[in-house]
């Protein structure tokens, strides 16, 4: 027998409560009754929490999408140790960090053992233990550590881990140990890294795909546009994508949220969920899953074939000689070459954004999204998008920079005009970052500044 808890599982008494003369007082033990009468088993500590407006089952809805969009926006790494050497079995960087591993695996090591002598290391004045979990600081990141009973899985994160990370990266441990044993067992005995068919597991856990590149379904069944066509943020955020598509031929959900979030005075967490609503309507599909479709659909692509098929790439390298160069050169490429050919493109991408390059830099990055994606290497084109996102922060930031120096020097030579649109300029920036945090105090000095300009005009 497989037993199974449920979580988060809604239910609709049918009754009215102003017609029930049990209700609230008999609530509980009616649910009991009838969830056990369909063959559940409800233990004495059961929770149950009245919804009592379908506007506050909505909220709960926005919230358990949203924090799913923050906690993947947080994740820049994820590693899973083995428990008895304290080596990594699968490393998967999200992000460009820049971090040694074996450093820091060394250094996680040393602390454990410390903290489980009671004994205290000098280095780890930030190391913590709450019985479940480790958490401490390294190098300006936040370290999540759980372990398991034959691993360990480490996150590297940006900010503190939220209880819901937490919880998922729990539920994570116990289900990857569970399904995985007989690899980790081998990994153990032979010291054989073969790992690479679970990383599928770990990016649907922790939802890596809301960062992936993002493409619409090339066909809307009647149903779903009806629905679409019903639901003004859900048409908002399909045409927007399409005029996205119209000029580059992918496109990352923040770009839509923002988008939305300019057109609509919506709360983001109703437009995210809404978008979300369309990913598993598959509306809107991260490009690896439509390559896999590619695949499924009757016919295997070689890579040669894939690579030409490959729409993954943007206007700012379709008129480069240098991509066609890339599309005849990948026909005939094979494994190691195309990934010493995408190394080469990130590294030169990241030359690039230091210098400030940010367009060349851009361009490089798509050259290896392109290979990444023709060669399905569902792990490269985490980490290229990620590195994409993070791109796009830095530019959004040179040009709030820019802004705001802008309305302060024209401000001071009493040009009050075009102090107000370099202000306005920055509001609308900082309006975009407010996905990530909460500049709220900023947006509000930027908005006085404005009102108290217009009165001078």
């Amino acid at each position: 027998m497989v037993y199974f808890q449920i979580s988060r599982i809604g239910f609709n008494c049918g009754y009215d409560k102003k017609e029930c003369d049990k209700y609230p007082n008999y609530c509980t033990e009616c649910l009991k009754i009838r969830i056990r009468e369909l063959g559940f088993e409800i233990n004495d500590n059961i929770r149950v929490d009245e919804m009592d407006s379908e506007e506050k089952r909505m909220q709960m809805l926005h919230d358990l999408i949203w924090q799913k969009f923050l906690n993947v926006l947080n994740l820049k790494h994820i590693l899973i140790l083995s428990k008895e050497s304290g080596l990594p079995i699968v490393n998967y960087p999200i992000s460009r960090i820049g971090m040694d591993i074996d450093l820091l695996t060394g250094f996680m090591q040393a602390n454990i053992i410390f903290s489980e002598t009671d004994k205290t290391s000098e280095e780890s004045t930030n190391f913590a233990t709450d019985q479940q979990f480790y958490e401490f600081n390294y190098k300006n990141f936040n370290i999540l550590l759980k372990n398991g009973e034959l691993i360990r899985v480490c996150l590297i994160l940006d900010e503190i881990a939220s209880d819901d990370l937490k919880n998922l990266l729990n539920a994570f441990l116990n289900v990857y140990e569970r399904n995985y044993r007989d690899k980790i067992i081998e990994n153990l005995k032979t010291g054989v890294l073969d790992f690479d068919d679970t990383i599928d597991f770990m990016v649907d856990t922790f939802n890596v795909k809301l960062v992936f590149p993002m493409v619409l379904t090339h066909s809307f069944s009647p149903n779903v546009l009806e629905s679409i066509n019903n639901n003004y943020i859900q048409k908002a955020v399909v045409d927007f994508a399409k005029e996205f598509l119209a000029s580059k031929s992918f496109f990352f959900i923040n770009n839509l949220l923002n988008e939305v979030k300019k057109t609509f005075k919506v709360d983001p967490k109703v437009i995210l969920y809404e978008i979300y609503q369309l990913l598993e309507k598959n509306v809107i599909i991260p490009t690896t899953i439509e390559t896999v479709q590619n695949t499924v659909e009757n016919f295997e692509e070689t890579y040669a074939m894939r690579i030409a098929n490959n729409k993954i790439i943007s206007p700012i390298i379709a008129a480069d000689n240098e991509i066609e160069e890339l599309k005849e050169k990948a026909k005939n490429m094979d494994n190691e070459e195309a990934k010493e050919l995408i190394d080469h493109f990130i590294k030169k991408a990241q030359n690039a954004e230091k210098a400030l390059a940010y367009t060349e830099a851009q361009k490089e990055y798509e050259k290896a999204l392109y290979l990444a994606t023709g060669f399905n290497y569902k792990k490269t084109i985490g980490k290229i998008s990620f590195m994409v996102l993070e791109l796009d922060k830095k530019y959004k930031k040179m040009e709030l920079g820019y802004a705001q120096n802008a309305g302060e020097k024209a401000e001071k030579k009493s040009d009050y005009y075009n102090a107000i649109r370099h202000y306005q300029k920055a509001l609308e920036i900082l309006k975009e970052f407010a996905i990530y945090s909460d500049n709220k105090s900023s947006r509000k000095k930027v908005e006085k500044k404005i009102a108290k300009l217009q009165t001078l005009i």
